[in-house]
């Protein structure tokens, strides 16, 4: 370890492990270690099930859940876009070539205490009960207009004459007419915003967002959302073997007992009596706690149970969001499933997440709406976790922080983050023409 390295990246998180392979491909020495025992950090997918019980206090699992080992339970369970950024990276980076990945079977939207899917398809979108005939036809004009947009071309931008680069989101909808309900749908089931506030903000977000949506739907058809098999703890453990492959070092259970600064600045880390040099550090919050601003909750409900999410046609994996007016709330609810089908459980088993951010004193009971979708409950193990945010950019001291995982259901944020960090600490965007692998064909899903 008593070496000097270009970068020294702490904790294995899916944020710490792209960078450390970005880091790697862009041409620096890079040292990863992790004070765990295991890749993945918050992000890990934990087997044996005994051990996924003994982190809650939840004494052994029950016979009946079977061998252990055939259970992945993700500690933040996500998807991936199936057009995003991260499966970008994926695929840029060559990772796919380590990881399979199946398709989520539907996309679903709670509307009036009923549980609805969203349209994946011209058909479902004529069928769907969603709204009615006239509200369709609006929506429909409204996603044909977005899907035509083209931010590079002014004859897409005008609607009745008017820019649509001057519009807000409310505005927009405004345009096409389309009632609060269609408002719900689009802005939360299909556009992903975690709250209304973008309603009051410049549309171009939203459009991209809506794109992207409809962009993933059309690469596998049942819904946009990919789930590794095996569980998001393949996720890091694929970056790191990039790190690896273009020279990274990687120490698991290796304790950071200090990062080491002169002159305001990172000049290195120390393990007990070892101490590696380094220029930059890249870590999660969790290192350097007082570095970072608490800026919020997450409640996460992991439950275990024995039969599919009832109302979503017997799917063995789904995506649920309950708008915020739903259940008047200031944040949506989260709920997403996999099964025995991905490898994370036991055969017939079902693993399904309800989260939201926290605004109340009792963060379980603010999930309840997204519990009572799922029908009988096996098992359920609960956590409220901290949202932290670093308190600068890192610029000056060389010490960059990434942010932890909000409730969303899929990782586009976290993509965000990963893309700004390495900006911030190499003073330009990353050049995939870098890597050596980039022809890669489409997983099957």
């Amino acid at each position: 370890m008593d070496e000097e390295y270009d970068v020294i990246v702490l904790g294995t998180g899916l944020t710490e492990c792209i960078l450390s392979g970005m880091m790697s491909v862009s041409g620096k020495k890079v040292l990863h270690m992790d004070r765990n025992k295991y890749y993945g950090g918050a992000s890990a997918s934990i087997c044996p099930l005994a051990d996924f019980y003994e982190r809650f206090n939840m004494g052994t699992p029950p016979a009946e859940f079977m061998n252990g080992r055939d259970w992945n339970v993700d500690l933040i369970p996500k998807y991936l876009m199936a057009n995003g950024q991260l499966v970008q990276l994926l695929i840029h980076t060559g990772v796919t070539r380590y990881l399979e990945f199946k398709s989520i079977e539907g996309s679903y939207v709670m509307k009036g205490g009923k549980v609805y899917k969203v349209p994946a398809d011209g058909k479902e979108a004529l069928t769907t009960s969603l709204m009615g005939i006239f509200e369709k036809r609006r929506f429909k004009s409204m996603l044909q207009f977005i899907q035509e947009f083209d931010e590079d071309d002014p004859k897409t931008w005008n609607i009745k004459k008017k820019c649509v680069k001057d519009l807000t989101m409310e505005e927009l909808y405004t345009e096409f007419g389309v009632d609060h309900n269609t408002i719900d749908v689009t802005g939360h089931a299909i556009a992903l915003h975690l709250n209304d506030d973008y309603i009051k903000k410049n549309c171009l977000d939203g459009i991209k967002r809506i794109k992207l949506y409809f962009d993933s739907l059309s690469r596998y058809g049942k819904s946009p959302y990919l789930y590794p098999l095996y569980g998001l703890g393949e996720l890091p453990q694929g970056f790191a073997r990039l790190s690896a492959i273009y020279g990274g070092t990687y120490m698991l259970d290796k304790p950071c007992d200090e990062i080491v600064m002169e002159d305001g600045k990172v000049v290195g880390v120390r393990s007990g009596e070892e101490v590696a040099k380094c220029k930059m550090v890249i870590c999660d919050p969790s290192y350097i706690p007082e570095k970072c601003n608490q800026v919020g909750k997450v409640v996460r409900a992991i439950c275990i149970l024995k039969h599919p999410v009832p109302n979503t046609n017997n799917s063995l994996s789904c995506q649920i969001i309950i708008p915020q007016n739903q259940v008047q709330r200031k944040s949506d609810i989260y709920v997403c499933c996999v099964s025995y089908t991905h490898q994370v459980a036991a055969k017939q088993f079902f693993l399904a997440t309800v989260s939201a951010t926290v605004e109340t004193d009792n963060p379980e009971l603010e999930i309840k709406p997204g519990l009572d979708l799922l029908g009988p409950i096996e098992q359920k193990f609960v956590s409220v976790d901290d949202l932290m945010e670093p308190t600068d950019d890192g610029i000056c001291n060389q010490v960059f922080i990434s942010k932890s995982y909000d409730a969303t259901t899929h990782f586009e944020t976290t993509c965000l983050d990963v893309l700004d960090i390495y900006r911030r600490a190499t003073g330009g965007d990353f050049d995939f023409s870098q890597v050596k692998h980039t022809s890669l064909d489409d997983e099957q899903c």
